[in-house]
């Protein structure tokens, strides 16, 4: 399965001086940490998702991290993701996966990659939302911006080629739970390290 690393957001909430996936954790951009988790992982092709709103990171991707990239009219996530899916070179179902996730590593998404074909095998060919318990993002301190019945989404998905029902994936990894939005985020990703 091929990734869309999702990464040409303005990141407004977190104030800072970089582009939100050039933002350093541990001395290192958060997008060159999220693409080494999918580097390590059985991901087979991962494409950056650019945009006009963070030019530097679609350099960065392309000169440095090597990654074929996508660009995208920079309107909001969902849109971009959408004309990222609409490019030729993409065929679901595909991983996306959210350039502000710098813990994650390659046995989380390899983990994420057999529960969507767990949930294929049982007859569900839909997409599936990786999910982490708001609670686990309290305990941890983190920022949560959106939470439905107990679960917050991570920023990594599956999306499929049909609109049927989602499938919730619940993990209770906490380098799933840190999404660097805020500065004390970016803190707490730093310690966790």
């Amino acid at each position: 399965m091929d990734a869309l690393l999702i990464c040409g957001g303005e990141g407004t909430r977190l104030d800072a001086d970089a582009e939100k996936p050039l933002f350093p954790v541990g001395e290192r951009p958060m997008i060159d940490r999220v693409a080494d988790a999918l580097a390590d992982s059985a991901v087979e092709t991962t494409y950056a998702v650019t945009s006009p709103q963070a030019p530097e990171t679609a350099v960065h991707a392309t000169e440095d991290l090597g990654l074929p990239t996508i660009e995208t009219a920079g309107d909001g996530y969902v849109a971009d993701l959408n004309a990222a899916l609409a490019d030729d070179a993409v065929d679901p179902p595909v991983l996306t996966v959210a350039s502000d996730l710098p813990l994650l590593g390659g046995d989380a998404v390899d983990a994420t990659l057999r529960a969507y074909r767990a949930s294929r095998d049982s007859g569900d060919d839909g997409p599936m939302t990786v999910c982490v318990p708001a609670a686990l993002k309290d305990l941890l301190g983190v920022s949560c911006d959106t939470e439905f019945d107990g679960l917050a989404p991570t920023g990594v998905n599956v999306v499929a080629g049909t609109e049927d029902s989602d499938t919730m994936y619940t993990t209770y990894d906490a380098r799933l739970a840190v999404n660097v939005n805020r500065q004390r985020d970016a803190q707490i990703a730093e310690a966790l390290l």
